[in-house]
């Protein structure tokens, strides 16, 4: 009789009604929740983009010198490329999961789970054999693990958030990015040119991240696919001619660092990202931490002991050198 009163107070109690309390957060059958089916997508990107990277390396460092100068033509050699084009598949494949993992999980903790990928790109320049590793790349690889896993912590109980970005906010940072970018191409620094390019590529890149979370968004934000793809196909075909000057951790090392570290504060300075509270912002700035530690330090890579003194063979006791054995002349564009 009670039950039969309770319910009238409430009304029938339709097949509707039984079924909508199963998706309420306190329901007894709870479903995973779509940001961790996005971090797991961001992660299987990762992994995929940078076996991506790693291939090629190996394709760009068999073909003629390439210019970022020369855009066009980089093109021309690559689309012609089978190595190159193969995996430049892989690596677009790698790119739409990481695109669908935003449309299910903020910004910057898909950024911070790519930037794991780092220690796939070291495994793979190790060619499997993780032994082969020096001792800071193993290291690093264990920083981006152990990222991971605290990031997944942090996750537990927690609510993504984010907003729709100021307009103005997003073409200045993104202005900003594509003139530092250009500015590195054009302008010699210091630094070895692979880091250089690859700093330039990263930026460009991170570009087209934001853009393809702008894209998310639908409506007037679906113009933002015109940067994504002038800022993608740019920075491409600058990390080709990075490979050409650097090993595949130097060029695309760099060029993930940043790509990462770059949305991940766009992340919370235009989209309103929100940092959780108590221990579990502790466990995520963490793994923040770790994640963009372990690609410096695999982006930063010393150049092998073999590679300083290539030169031309010593010609044999009392003989003159060949031709083939003297100075070989600069090649046109090395500098560029």
């Amino acid at each position: 009789m009670a039950e039969r009163e309770f319910r009238g107070n409430r009304g029938p109690l339709t097949t509707a009604s039984r079924f909508g309390d199963l998706t309420r957060p306190d329901a007894n059958v709870r479903r995973m929740p779509l940001e961790w089916i996005g971090l797991g997508l961001a992660f299987v990107a990762a992994v995929v983009t940078n076996m991506a990277y790693s291939l090629e390396h190996d394709a760009a460092a068999a073909l003629p010198r390439l210019s970022p100068r020369r855009p066009l033509r980089t093109v021309d050699f690559l689309i012609h490329d089978r190595r190159w084009m193969k995996a430049f598949v892989a690596e677009t494949t790698g790119w739409l999961m990481y695109v669908a993992a935003l449309r299910l999980a903020p910004l910057a903790l898909v950024q911070a789970v790519t930037a794991s990928g780092m220690a796939v790109l070291a495994i793979a320049t190790a060619r499997g054999h993780p032994s082969r590793l020096a001792r800071r790349e193993r290291f690093a690889v264990v920083l981006a693990l152990s990222g991971l896993i605290l990031l997944g912590f942090s996750l537990v109980g927690g609510q993504p958030s984010d907003r729709h970005p100021p307009v103005i906010g997003i073409v200045v940072w993104m202005a900003a990015c594509a003139g530092l970018a250009v500015l590195l191409i054009v302008q010699p620094t210091r630094f070895g040119r692979a880091a250089t390019l690859g700093l330039s590529a990263g930026l460009l890149f991170a570009d087209g991240d934001v853009s393809a979370k702008l894209i998310g968004y639908g409506g007037p934000w679906l113009l933002a696919l015109v940067p994504l793809i002038i800022a993608y196909g740019t920075g491409t075909s600058v990390l080709q001619s990075a490979y050409q000057r650097g090993d595949a951790l130097t060029a695309a090392g760099m060029a993930t660092m940043v790509t990462n570290a770059v949305p991940i504060m766009a992340g919370f300075v235009l989209f309103g990202e929100r940092l959780p509270s108590g221990g579990r912002a502790v466990l995520q700035i963490a793994a923040f931490a770790c994640l963009v530690v372990s690609a410096v330090a695999l982006g930063h890579q010393e150049r092998p002991q073999a590679a300083t003194p290539a030169g031309p063979a010593r010609p044999a006791a009392g003989k003159p050198p060949s031709a083939d054995q003297r100075a070989p002349r600069a090649e046109p564009g090395a500098g560029s």
